[in-house]
């Protein structure tokens, strides 16, 4: 999250679970009590959420760490008011360890899924429940048919969106960048010769790590996403994605043979790290940290990447890091943007599945999590003014931007098999040293007949 990714937003081994427990009174006065705070004026935004005092939900996510307790403060206060209890579940393996739960009978109640190609799969085998009236008019006046559509299978709404990141950043050291008199660049050529005049300093213009777990190569799909959707254009990424065109089609080629004009050069990479094939044993979270080291000039990566930097990094144009947007190729194909983001499914259909599913569409939730800081929504409630993170706050205006060429994560659109597997790994045995041609071979022959 790619997960996320979104896969994007995955992060180191093993499970955290963080359980959110509501206070109540005990016996049968419990719900009473828990659903007489309905009437408090805290919780007013709340009072449509009745009837499910006492009951539990669990979530499931690959959403951990730090950004997992954000998540849960986020929504406390509408458990508290409502008296749900929700049961949170983070996980490093979400992608895997999803089918076998499912498969195995123990699904969460709801999933974030970072891929629509997951959330497909499993709506097109039965076992997610479409959503509820509610939660389909929440999201209807709160996300754009864009956003829909993505979490949309046979006509019927499955996943409502919930959060987002834009994904065509690249960050740098803005004292650096001023000490050695560099200038962010505006256009793919500049932004190449400036690559060059860092190696010329004898020092690797870019750092980069793609080690995710399960979830290994991710960070590589989005370079040949990002690549793509400035070489060839919008309609030939929509014609990749749905397999309109093969997977080792010659401008696939052409953008994969470009990213590694960059990646697969061991004169621009891996700065502060070592050579090329360090990319593929680098976690996604500490490929960008040789930034604030000074020790690479460049590392591109998403919105989100602001929460991994080390506590006390300060994020602005004056500060330790600071992030500036992935220029495009050819300016007559527009301004492209690359993106991501989850969508909340349900396997069961309760009312307090419901409930919490369609809350998590709303405005309220999305403003709860974004004053918080590091996340934003492509939620039309969410005002910018809640949003801290000067970085967000470009986020928030690229995806409010109706001139922008916005196109979804292409492996999470594609199916399972492809965009949550065979990229992924194609991409990983690419950076260590199998060709283009091979490479992109390889992952065709793994899309579904």
């Amino acid at each position: 999250m790619a997960s996320h990714r979104q896969r994007r937003l995955l992060a180191f081994s093993g499970a955290v679970v963080m359980a959110l427990t509501v206070a109540a009174c005990g016996g049968g006065e419990s719900d009473n009590t828990s659903e007489g705070k309905l009437d408090t004026p805290e919780c007013a935004a709340y009072k449509d959420y009745t009837g499910i005092s006492g009951e539990t939900v669990t979530i499931y996510s690959p959403i951990r760490d730090a950004e997992a307790g954000l998540l849960e403060d986020a929504w406390k206060t509408f458990a508290d008011c409502t008296g749900v209890k929700i049961e949170y579940e983070g996980s490093g393996e979400f992608e895997a360890q999803l089918k076998v739960r499912v498969e195995g009978g123990d699904a969460p109640d709801l999933a974030f899924i970072p891929q629509p190609g997951l959330l497909e799969f499993f709506a097109k085998g039965g076992k997610l429940k479409a959503a509820g009236e509610k939660t389909k008019a929440m999201a209807t006046q709160n996300f754009s048919p864009d956003w829909l559509k993505y979490g949309t299978v046979n006509g019927s709404l499955y996943g409502a969106p919930l959060g987002a990141n834009v994904k065509s950043f690249v960050w740098y050291s803005p004292s650096l960048f001023k000490e050695k008199g560099w200038k962010v660049p505006t256009t793919w050529d500049e932004m190449i010769k400036l690559s060059d005049t860092m190696v010329a300093a004898n020092l690797k213009p870019w750092c980069a790590g793609i080690g995710s777990q399960d979830a290994t190569g991710w960070p590589a799909t989005d370079w040949i996403e990002d690549v793509l959707l400035r070489e060839q254009g919008p309609d030939v990424y929509d014609q990749w994605v749905t397999h309109a065109i093969p997977f080792n089609d010659p401008r696939i080629v052409s953008a994969t043979d470009r990213v590694g004009s960059i990646l697969k050069n061991e004169k621009y990479v891996n700065g502060g790290i070592g050579g090329v094939k360090s990319i593929a044993t680098t976690t996604f979270q500490d490929g960008g940290l040789p930034v604030v080291q000074k020790k690479c000039g460049m590392h591109r990566q998403a919105s989100f990447y602001a929460n991994q930097w080390p506590k006390g990094t300060k994020v602005a144009e004056d500060g330790d890091a600071f992030a500036f947007y992935l220029p495009a190729i050819d300016p007559a194909k527009g301004k492209p943007v690359l993106g991501g983001g989850e969508f909340v499914g349900a396997f069961t259909d309760t009312p307090a599945v419901q409930a919490v599913q369609t809350y998590l569409a709303s405005p309220d939730f999305a403003n709860s999590r974004a004053k918080l800081n590091n996340w934003i929504s492509a939620n039309k409630g969410l005002d910018v003014a809640n949003v801290s993170n000067p970085i967000d706050k470009v986020a928030v205006g690229i995806l409010q931007d109706s001139g922008a060429v916005f196109r979804f994560d292409g492996s999470d659109l594609m199916p399972a098999a492809v965009g949550a597997n065979s990229f992924w790994k194609g991409m990983t045995n690419w950076i260590n040293g199998t060709d283009t041609k091979a490479t992109l071979d390889f992952i065709e022959g793994t899309w579904p007949k």
